[in-house]
């Protein structure tokens, strides 16, 4: 109600995948029929953002190499129960969630490493890839709509400069490896 309040016609919305995928190839519907339900009813076109920043406890952290598989399928049965639904950001901003989960440490499984960090990043776009394929069996016509963080580096001095190139590469990595070409 609040969104047609304010006179949108589209919400970025997703099912909360931690009670939802409860175990391999078992879901809990409840809650999403009754938004996604509702959204429908009130004719709100939703943006399905379907892993926001973390996983299901059985599955652990992104560091697992099972979960590409696993959100892929997940993928699939969301877009089987809800085949209207045309818009989708299978994975939320790929990059921060590696980076604040496994190279800062502060989400998910908390590393603070390289390795940590391309682990979870290959595994979170990964999973991203295969959503994407497993949601165009379903609706060929699905539109991606990818979201990623906007910061930029700047350097203070001239020996800070070749450290803010390489984060200013590296913040683009997911959509390089998303999309297999230089952003």
């Amino acid at each position: 109600a609040l969104v047609q309040e304010l006179g949108l016609n589209f919400l970025r919305y997703g099912p909360p995948i931690h009670t939802t995928l409860t175990a391999p190839g078992r879901y809990d519907w409840d809650f999403a029929d009754q938004t996604f339900g509702e959204l429908y009813r009130r004719d709100i076109v939703p943006i399905v953002d379907l892993c926001h920043f973390g996983v299901p406890d059985f599955i652990g952290d992104f560091q697992n190499p099972v979960f590409p598989k696993l959100f892929a399928e997940y993928a699939g049965a969301f877009a089987r129960r809800f085949p209207w639904v045309q818009l989708y950001t299978p994975v939320n901003e790929m990059y921060i969630c590696a980076l604040f989960s496994a190279r800062y440490g502060w989400w998910n499984e908390q590393l603070a490493s390289d390795v940590g960090f391309v682990t979870a990043l290959k595994h979170i776009v990964g999973a991203n890839l295969l959503a994407m394929g497993e949601i165009l069996k379903v609706r060929a016509d699905a539109i991606f709509i990818q979201s990623e963080s906007s910061e930029y580096f700047h350097a203070d001095s001239p020996a800070a400069i070749g450290l803010a190139e390489f984060n200013n590469a590296r913040r683009f990595l997911s959509l390089d490896l998303n999309y297999g070409i230089r952003v």
